[in-house]
């Protein structure tokens, strides 16, 4: 009784957050897509061993990793083949366990009003709870930072030689990369804090050359499996999604690169492309330089329609164009058009997953829908002003007893936007891995300042 007391208000908010997961399983709820693709995956791991998909025959792939369809095949074991509701119910007890690992960790870092303004914040944001109404990889993906992130805080400050706090790291990291290429990211920032903390304590090298080894173990097993069956060098999966011999259209993404920066244009034109007709009337007046470009432009989409599929001299023409207008403007292709695809991808409203407009600032199309999606970007921002304000007032600070934590942290976010500057299609998405950091910052502005001092001169 004591302990729920105690933690009652924590407890009230995993239950708001709970009732929120709720009700977008219940309503917005999206088995389609790539979902799909992970479904299949799991299901031929199950019933024929084989990691592929069903075309005919089962052809094996390598253009996903294995770590979710992984984690499907164990839901479907246990609740049934195809049972994509199982799914989503184990992400949001994984997701609601998040929650709790952040407040846990803002907690400890400064003090009890923080660690309860972080589970309210993670408990009630609907970006990373919507994700759970879905069978993709962003809900693993938060509750890898999650564990992370908390067991290397508590893995910093051993009070015995042998921490076993190292084993819930190497599983998250390891499991992390397992999910996407780009979730090696968050590896990628927490075993060089690691190694720094290892220089100064001996006692540490070998268990962060533990977690090292886990991570590479299972992605040198993908390796081999992959060298075996397909005869080639591929440690992850590859940037375009395609399979050994698969006819990758460089060309058309080259061009898409010279123009595209939102979310919409992705739906129009990036996700259309080999499969559906193409509009031009789904182009912004950025994509073309001229009126011969447009009519250029417009012949090639004529020509794509005819038959939806992406030949090799379709893609060249694509090709040249794209020459020609990065010739013409190399700074805004190669520095101003990345730099705004990541912004776009920090600051859209995040309601991708939603039936929202995706041209949400044309107000005067869907007043209502605009002014309801325009306050989700609010939202957002306010998240990532409280993230800021959050991280001024730790740094100030100087907290000198946790500058590997601090910079794994700020050093994912960092990583994370600068591989986002090579990425060809913005997708909001891509930055929902970083949640976790941001609300974690954004609980720092709450906190009290004696908390705050206490903790610092006794970090433990």
């Amino acid at each position: 009784m004591t302990w729920l007391k105690q933690h009652r208000w924590a407890l009230a908010a995993l239950l708001a957050g709970l009732l929120l997961r709720l009700y977008f399983i219940l309503r917005y709820a999206d088995v389609a897509g790539d979902a799909q693709l992970y479904g299949d995956l799991a299901t031929n791991i199950l019933k024929h061993h084989i990691y592929g998909f069903t075309e005919g025959a089962i052809r094996p792939t390598l253009i996903r990793l294995p770590g979710y369809p992984l984690f499907m095949a164990a839901c479907f074991r246990v609740f049934g083949i195809a049972n994509y509701t199982a799914v989503l119910y184990v992400q949001l007890v994984l997701d609601l366990v998040s929650c709790w690992l952040i407040g846990a960790l803002a907690r400890r870092l400064m003090g009890p009003r923080a660690g309860l303004c972080a589970i309210w914040l993670a408990a009630l944001c609907p970006f990373t709870a919507n994700y759970v109404a879905d069978p993709l990889t962003e809900s693993l993906a938060i509750f890898c930072a999650a564990v992370a992130f908390y067991s290397f805080q508590r893995w910093s400050s051993p009070v015995r030689k042998h921490n076993p706090w190292i084993w819930p790291i190497a599983a998250a990291l390891a499991f992390a990369v397992l999910l996407r290429p780009d979730r090696a990211l968050l590896a990628a920032s927490i075993i060089p804090a690691m190694a720094w903390i290892a220089s100064q304590r001996r006692s540490a090298l070998i268990q962060t050359t533990i977690v090292a080894v886990f991570i590479i173990l299972p992605l040198s097993i993908w390796t081999a499996r992959n060298h075996r069956v397909f005869y080639v060098f591929q440690p992850l999966a590859p940037k375009y999604a395609n399979d050994p011999g698969e006819f990758v259209s460089l060309g058309f993404y080259r061009w898409y690169r010279t123009w595209g920066i939102d979310f919409k244009s992705t739906s129009d034109i990036y996700w259309t492309w080999d499969g559906s007709p193409m509009s031009l009337d789904d182009l912004p007046p950025r994509a073309f330089d001229s009126s011969a470009q447009r009519t250029q432009t417009a012949a090639l989409f004529d020509q794509y329609n005819k038959a939806t599929v992406a030949t090799p001299a379709v893609d060249n023409q694509f090709a040249a164009l794209a020459t020609t207008r990065i010739a013409a403007h190399p700074f805004r292709y190669y520095v101003e058009l990345p730099i705004a695809r990541v912004a776009n991808m920090w600051l859209r409203p995040r309601a991708e997953m939603l039936p929202a407009p995706l041209d949400w600032w044309r107000f005067r199309d869907h007043p209502a829908a605009s002014l309801w999606t325009a306050a989700y970007a609010a939202l957002n921002l306010a998240y990532l002003t409280l993230a800021a304000i959050g991280l001024s007032r730790w740094k100030r600070l100087n907290r000198s007893s946790q500058p590997a934590l601090a910079c794994a942290l700020v050093g994912f976010v960092i990583l994370r936007s600068a591989m986002l500057l090579t990425v060809d299609n913005s997708e909001p998405r891509y930055t929902i891995d970083c949640y976790p950091v941001v609300i974690l910052l954004a609980s720092f502005a709450f906190a009290k300042l004696k908390a705050q001092q206490r903790l610092s001169s006794n970090p433990s």
